[in-house]
């Protein structure tokens, strides 16, 4: 008994390796903005920029990720989850090399373009690789991975920003930008250890070594037979079927039942899967990690270096918080998760709003301690509200609940999505706060936030605890149908007396 829990044990540990490679990918794009938030105070003097250059210089990398997430999903349906992690880290490598040697702005924003394509890639495919890879009760924890990689990025580049600083103009930003070619270096090398994804290879009709997958990652072999059966009847394979009707199919046809024949319960999948990448966002989370050194300086922090450290601080909450919401997820499941995220969210914003109002309003350097101190901390409780739940969960959720014919496609698309709302943020706060000024800015994202949790409370149910291939199941009603069983399943206990036939509906 005591060797065969050893055994499952190993087997958890070599799912969740499997997981942590794969969504090292992951880190580049949380360096890339971590790092470019004080690089842009460098290139800003050392570049002669303007403010417009320095907003499309913070957002073109997301624009280019539009082109790298729209393609991933086709990408990696014809050549396998792993050899897309392995292409995506390619592309950054090069990017990286880019931008560490630009002579001039123009070669800093290509260098920036080329990983933005690869930085689209990292974003669809570490979190449908992790849920592809992970049991039920452990997938909320592995599909968050990639967010705490990107929350790991950041900090490792606000890190970077302060030791680098140090450094002549002319060199410092150029290293800060370059050193983002090192983890993917170290990533493709890190590939060549994980296993293809057990679905995508039932999918291609190599169920055998699907099952050879399965019996590593799983903790029984009972478990993995069952799993392989559960993702052959998923992709319409029969139990003696040695290929699926879509083998080789490259992913074919599927924007026709993503998007124009959809069945009611991929109707609501899809709707759920976008809007809460919609949404992300929309929060203000790109506008308070990219440009914290300015939020900092309006609210009275005026050296560079105590800027940069105040964004070292910033990045420590984002990474604690996200390991705090990996510790959880699979426990108190993902609403009542993202939920409490998002009253975190609406009432840091709101009170960062109202300190940023208050010290813009004060005549220079008589700004009210309590507004000062109001505004530094709320940065840092709105940083940890999003990564206990919005931040992590809308990676979890979008990549678990499309059907398996569906999922690597659906999940690009919605990275797509999420990618155009963070160029937006990324390229227009600067103007947004000119005009409607810094606190009236976050007002704004307090008001969009509460939009969010309507949308998630409505139109999202729980995925906790469900294999992958039963979770279509659980959008096959809307949400008024669902509320009613609900509240059926309340009252029935209650209609019964003291007796006992009244049993919860199912």
């Amino acid at each position: 008994m005591g060797e065969e829990k050893q055994n499952d044990e190993r087997k958890n540990k070599y799912a969740v390796g499997c997981s942590i490679i794969g969504s090292i990918i992951s880190v580049l794009m949380g360096y890339d903005t971590g790092v470019m938030s004080g690089a842009m105070l460098f290139i800003k003097e050392d570049l002669k920029t303007n403010d417009t250059q320095v907003q499309v210089l913070a957002g073109i990398l997301n624009v280019c990720a539009l082109v790298g997430s729209l393609t991933a999903g086709r990408v990696s349906d014809c050549v396998g989850r792993r050899l897309t992690i392995s292409l995506a880290a390619c592309i950054f490598l090069v990017g990286s090399v880019l931008m560490g040697l630009a002579p001039n702005f123009a070669t800093l924003l290509a260098g920036r373009c080329v990983a933005g394509v690869g930085v689209g890639y990292a974003l669809m495919i570490a979190p449908v690789y992790a849920a592809e890879i992970a049991s039920a009760d452990i997938r909320g924890s592995l599909t968050s991975l990639p967010e705490i990689c990107i929350s790991f990025g950041i900090l490792i580049g606000y890190v970077a920003n302060y030791l680098l600083a140090k450094l002549p103009l002319v060199y410092g930003w150029r290293a800060m930008l370059g050193l983002g070619a090192l983890p993917s270096a170290a990533l493709a090398l890190g590939v060549l250890a994980m296993p293809e994804s057990p679905r995508w290879l039932v999918v291609q009709g190599r169920a055998e070594e699907a099952l050879s997958v399965l019996r590593r990652v799983c903790d029984r072999p009972s478990e993995a037979d069952a799993r392989l059966a559960e993702i052959k009847a998923a992709a319409g394979l029969a139990d003696d079927d040695g290929a699926a009707a879509n083998a080789g199919s490259g992913g074919k046809g599927v924007w026709r039942e993503l998007f124009l024949h959809p069945t009611p319960p991929v109707r609501r999948i899809v709707i759920a899967a976008l809007g809460i990448h919609f949404f992300q966002h929309l929060t203000g989370i790109e506008a308070v990690v990219l440009y914290s050194p300015r939020i900092f300086k309006a609210a009275g922090i005026a050296s560079r270096n105590s800027v940069l450290a105040a964004t070292i601080g910033v990045g420590v909450t984002k990474t604690a918080f996200i390991l705090t919401a990996i510790l959880l997820v699979d426990r108190i499941g993902r609403r009542p998760l993202y939920l409490s995220s998002l009253a975190g969210i609406i009432a840091s914003l709101a009170c960062l709003g109202m300190g940023l109002t208050v010290i813009e309003r004060s005549p220079p350097h008589h700004s009210p301690a309590w507004a000062v101190v109001l505004a530094i901390a709320t940065v840092f409780t709105f940083v940890a509200s999003f990564s206990i739940g919005v931040g992590p969960i809308t990676w979890a959720y979008s990549s678990e609940v499309y059907p398996l014919r569906l999922r690597a496609q659906g999940a690009s698309v919605g990275v797509a999505i999420n990618r155009v709302m963070n160029a937006g943020v990324s390229m227009t706060f600067v103007s947004l706060y000119k005009a409607i000024t810094i606190g009236g800015a976050f007002f704004l994202f307090a008001g969009l936030a509460v939009a969010a949790a309507t949308f998630f409370y409505l139109l999202c149910p729980e995925t906790q605890g469900k294999p992958l291939e039963e979770i279509e199941e659980v959008f096959s009603q809307g949400w008024r149908a669902r509320r009613r069983a609900s509240a059926a399943a309340v009252e029935m206990p209650a209609s019964g007396g003291g007796g006992g036939g009244g049993a919860p509906m199912a």
